[in-house]
């Protein structure tokens, strides 16, 4: 979904901070929020650099990506039924949000990549309902980064969409969250 140049910036820009050993990131696709999804998440771990910090352990950076099916729709807001378990148990978005906090330690950043999706032939925004799930679950909205799919040529930018992505994909959203102490 994010180009790879993306990937390497946000391997460069998020796992390191002064003062501090580089962090590993790990990048994990979410095709589903079907029960047992952790199981068929692919997991892509980038290594702490250079070799000489690994030996200090820090915390991972969880960069998530979202496919847009999996992204709630407009109005859709998820009803709970006597069997389910509230926290880390639950399905779908609420309980990957739970169990990502539990994951990161405090002020540990989750990194969201996603993009609009199409809901009758419409362009609609999920963003505000992810933010409002990873807020319940004991994240802090820190950023919004807008990761363009071109590349320069000349003056203007030339479209480089992801492939199979919709007609007129130009971007994606990257949302960054920071994990608070207590949920």
């Amino acid at each position: 979904m994010l180009p790879a140049w993306a990937i390497d910036k946000i391997h460069t820009e998020f796992t390191r901070r002064p003062g501090h050993p580089t962090a590993p990131l790990i990048k994990i696709l979410i095709p589903d929020t079907e029960p047992g999804m952790d199981a068929r998440t692919p997991c892509v771990t980038y290594p702490a650099t250079p070799k000489s910090e690994r030996t200090t352990r820090r915390a991972p950076v969880l960069l998530a990506e979202l496919h847009p099916d999996t992204l709630p729709a407009p109005g859709n807001t998820p009803t709970s039924s006597p069997d389910d378990m509230p926290g880390a148990m639950e399905h779908g978005w609420p309980g990957f949000f739970h169990r990502a906090h539990r994951l990161l330690p405090t002020n540990g950043h989750l990194l969201l990549a996603t993009r609009q999706r199409r809901d009758n032939g419409r362009l609609t925004d999920p963003l505000g309902s992810l933010i409002a799930s990873a807020r319940t679950a004991g994240f802090s909205y820190l950023q919004h980064i807008v990761i363009v799919h071109g590349h320069p040529a000349d003056d203007q930018i030339s479209p480089t969409p992801p492939e199979g992505a919709p007609p007129g994909l130009i971007h994606s959203d990257l949302l960054v969250l920071s994990a608070i102490a207590s949920a």
